[in-house]
């Protein structure tokens, strides 16, 4: 039987038609008993589970919203960049699906085997390139012989990319990206065999009013040494660690040699606005305490003790009468 789950409008259509005499219940359970043959295309070999997928879209779903962020910056225009999907085909589609003439960025992922293909779509990269000569960001649905100013304007905005690229897969793996090389016709690059699956994360990409497609393209011996970090069970356990003594030790010594300011309070005044404008040499303001009462030490502007005025040799100096208790105070 196929398990697959019928809608509530799709069940109710179902009852209907057997109702109004349109569709056979007898003919309906032969049809259940007849063998069901599902095809299976063996060039289209799932090495990937759905739970991966759905981590490699997380991670990319934080990769569009750094890049979002950094492209804005550097282009100075509103860039939205988003998910679209996350799929994984063999190598020889994902070439026949780009373009014949298109923007493609080969990035190594040291200390990980292979290389990882960034697609510009057409439209954006021209729209990129217009914002960074100083144009309004429009686009041409072509790509030409690049000048080399154009190829260096284009390469430098992937390159920075990168760190962005690096970030979203800190969680899960170390890399440094770097880019190795930059090509422009799809048929001149042969990453891996053709039919090497490969996942593609196709990320829709608006610069002011220009839409395109940024594509990503991850060969399975890139993501083969990290596919057990992508899991479920790895990203919901603990990565807490104890501190070693070490650890402990060094930041006993940051938080001792740490400075806190002291001040010791004589007292308090109040005084308008106008007794102020007028003050003068010579001129006295009473405070809110006698000379015999003991002043209060604060600590990081927190009252902590109570201590009388004196000197040592020519210094002044204060002597700790009490500790103050009680409260929030007490506890900072």
């Amino acid at each position: 039987m196929s398990n697959e789950v019928l809608s509530q409008s799709e069940i109710d259509a179902l009852l209907s038609a057997i109702s109004a005499g349109e569709m056979d219940a007898e003919q309906l359970r032969k049809e259940d008993r007849a063998k069901k043959v599902k095809v299976y295309d063996f060039k289209r070999a799932l090495r990937f589970s759905k739970d991966q997928i759905r981590s490699l879209t997380r991670i990319h779903e934080n990769f569009a919203r750094l890049l979002t962020t950094h492209l804005s910056a550097q282009l100075r225009t509103y860039v939205q960049i988003s998910v679209a999907s996350v799929d994984q085909i063999p190598y020889e589609e994902f070439i026949r699906s780009i373009p014949n003439m298109t923007f493609l960025n080969i990035i190594e992922v040291p200390p990980l085997a292979g290389r990882v293909l960034f697609e510009l779509n057409p439209q954006v990269a021209y729209a990129m390139l217009d914002r960074r000569l100083g144009g309004t960001g429009s686009s041409v649905n072509k790509v030409d012989t690049l000048t080399e100013i154009e190829t260096k304007l284009i390469t430098d905005l992937v390159e920075k990319s990168l760190d962005s690229f690096e970030e979203a897969w800190s969680s899960v793996a170390k890399m440094k990206p770097q880019l190795s090389d930059f090509e422009v016709n799809p048929q001149f690059l042969q990453m891996v065999s053709p039919n090497e699956t490969v996942v593609v994360v196709s990320l829709t990409t608006q610069i002011g009013d220009v839409k395109g497609m940024i594509n990503i393209c991850l060969p399975h011996v890139v993501l083969e040494p990290i596919v057990s970090k992508l899991s479920m069970h790895y990203w919901m356990q603990s990565t807490k660690k104890e501190p070693t003594s070490e650890e402990t030790e060094l930041l006993k010594k940051r938080v001792y040699t740490a400075e806190l300011p002291i001040v010791a309070e004589l007292g308090r005044a109040k005084i308008t606005i106008e007794d102020f404008l007028s003050l003068g040499n010579e001129d006295v303001i009473c405070l809110d305490q006698s000379i015999g009462q003991p002043l209060t030490i604060k600590v990081n502007h927190i009252p902590k003790f109570k201590a009388q005025a004196g000197k040592i040799g020519r210094k002044m100096a204060v002597q700790v009468l009490e500790k103050l208790t009680g409260g929030e105070s007490d506890e900072q």
